[in-house]
């Protein structure tokens, strides 16, 4: 079980990498070729954000969601 500090260091580096992946889908919008290698790029970082949520919503439970949109909100 991790300790509160740990908790926090954790869900601090689950929402950074979310926007990081976010950003990144946000830049192959317009960086990648058109077509499908753009679209599996995008798809990608779409379901890393998945997994992360589903990481963050182990440490944080259901407000998990509301965290991440405030996140994305920042960025």
């Amino acid at each position: 079980m991790l300790g509160a500090q740990e908790q926090r260091s954790e869900v601090a580096r689950l929402l950074a990498q979310i926007s990081e992946e976010y950003e990144a889908a946000q830049r192959g919008l317009s960086g990648l070729s058109c077509g499908s290698s753009q679209h599996a790029f995008i798809t990608t970082k779409m379901e890393n954000m998945g997994q992360l949520h589903t990481q963050l919503q182990s440490i944080v439970g259901d407000v998990a969601i509301a965290m991440i949109a405030e996140q994305l909100n920042n960025c």
